[in-house]
């Protein structure tokens, strides 16, 4: 069944983020508390990250998906809160729970859902990115909250549940799922932003001998830090150049067992694909902007003779965040420490147009949400 059209209360306001269109201002300013349904939760916000959807979005990409962004909309979707109101007919969220959300918000109802695949419902798919209720505010409504407030471990803080929110819970189901990375095989990660550290660290941990590629060399020597056995500065390459260079860093040159675009961009995809051994396991993550629109050319041949698998990603069921989380409690993967800056409300904005330039490092995370 459809989510219902989110209602504003009359006599509660809070601080939000909200912008206007495509690179408009960003203005932090009181707006009713959204109210929730029977079936709903109230989540007030401690920790919410920036991501580079959020910038897709508000840079005006992905009106070939048809988004449209209404008047006031507050995005923000990687998540770390506190439950404050359920619904009456919620059975498993409490009050006081701690919380992340996906971005997917699902209905539980749809063939997708009912086959364990939530990040792909037909009703609520990545509604959470641009449902006008995100967690750049004090509050956020969480619709059909049982399913959607995932309950964190008592010993992971909500600055971690932020961090894992998106990006990292993306790379997991990529790297883990999609193309089920297994220990010794190699993985080539094109793209060191957030998802693609996310996917060093998750390959990694898996016992995966990670290459890690990337134009910034201070991306690269964190890609390093997460456990990246080898890296390739792409600074003038073309993508036959990058598969070439990976190939030097395999078993008998003769490429990695796997490959992750965590970018989105033609070459990035390219290069990801050519650098793939034959019968290798590729992972599309990152999605395109303004210059593809969607499209990219990819070797057509080369996928058909050495029998490469391609894989699309899209964030991570939400059954699947019990494995996730496990590893995060055990001490094995550490999302916080992807967390470059801790930033206010008022610096959403400068954030953006940072993100612009490909100037943000890892996560940026908001953890004052006063105007």
């Amino acid at each position: 069944m459809p989510f219902a059209p989110t209602r504003w209360s009359s006599s509660r306001t809070m601080c939000a983020a909200q912008i206007s269109g495509p690179r408009s201002p960003v203005i932090v300013a009181r707006m009713p508390v959204p109210e929730i349904d029977e079936e709903d939760a109230l989540v007030r916000i401690e920790k919410s990250g920036i991501c580079r959807s959020d910038w897709h979005l508000w840079n005006g990409d992905w009106s070939w998906f048809g988004v449209d962004l209404p008047e006031r909309h507050v995005l923000g979707h990687e998540i770390g809160g506190i439950v404050e109101a359920v619904g009456r007919r919620c059975a498993a969220v409490k009050v006081g729970q701690r919380v992340t959300v996906p971005f997917h918000l699902s209905c539980g109802h749809c063939a997708s859902c009912r086959h364990g695949r939530q990040n792909l419902c037909e009703d609520g798919a990545n509604s959470n990115l641009y449902a006008g209720t995100g967690g750049w505010a004090e509050y956020m409504r969480v619709p059909n909250a049982d399913l959607n407030c995932i309950g964190v471990p008592d010993n992971v803080d909500l600055l971690t549940a932020a961090a894992l929110g998106c990006r990292y819970m993306t790379a997991w189901h990529g790297v883990h799922d999609q193309v089920a990375v297994k220990g010794g095989e190699s993985a080539t990660i094109i793209g060191c932003g957030g998802v693609g550290l996310a996917a060093v660290e998750i390959a990694s941990c898996l016992g995966a001998e990670v290459i890690a590629v990337d134009i910034d060399e201070s991306k690269l020597e964190w890609a390093r830090r997460v456990g990246a056995r080898a890296t390739i500065n792409s600074v003038g390459l073309n993508p036959e150049e990058v598969a070439a260079e990976v190939a030097k860093l395999t078993p008998l040159g003769r490429g990695s067992d796997v490959s992750v675009d965590a970018l989105g961009l033609e070459q990035t995809a390219t290069a990801a694909v050519l650098s793939l051994n034959r019968g290798g396991r590729h992972a599309q993550i990152g999605l395109t902007s303004q210059a593809e629109k969607g499209y990219a050319r990819l070797p057509l041949d080369v996928i058909v003779i050495k029998e490469l698998q391609i894989r699309g990603s899209v964030g991570n069921p939400q059954w699947a965040y019990e494995g996730l989380l496990r590893m995060v409690s055990q001490g094995r993967l550490h999302p916080e420490n992807l967390v470059s800056r801790k930033v206010a409300l008022s610096e959403v904005e400068s954030i953006l147009h940072q993100m612009d330039d490909f100037k943000t490092s890892g996560y940026v995370v908001i953890d004052n949400m006063a105007a």
